[in-house]
């Protein structure tokens, strides 16, 4: 099992208020309307503590973290 982490947003639930990208700017950026757009590597270990804010602090829930998925 991997101890790697993404960071997703649920792109439905998401109405654009950017607080991720202001928590988490190394790994979110924000589109022409305000959405985010997120690095789609694994969170750096030394970043994991700003996206666990990122993810609980979102106001609609829309970010979450999940563990990277194994490639064989």
């Amino acid at each position: 099992m991997s101890d790697q982490l993404k960071l997703v947003v649920d792109r439905i639930k998401c109405d654009g208020r950017g607080l991720c990208a202001e928590l988490l700017p190394e790994l979110i950026r924000l589109d022409d309307w305000g959405y985010p757009i997120v690095d789609s590597g694994n969170v750096p270990k030394h970043l994991l503590p700003l996206a666990q804010r990122a993810v609980e602090d979102c106001p609609v829930l829309a970010v979450t973290l999940r563990r990277a998925e194994v490639k064989r």
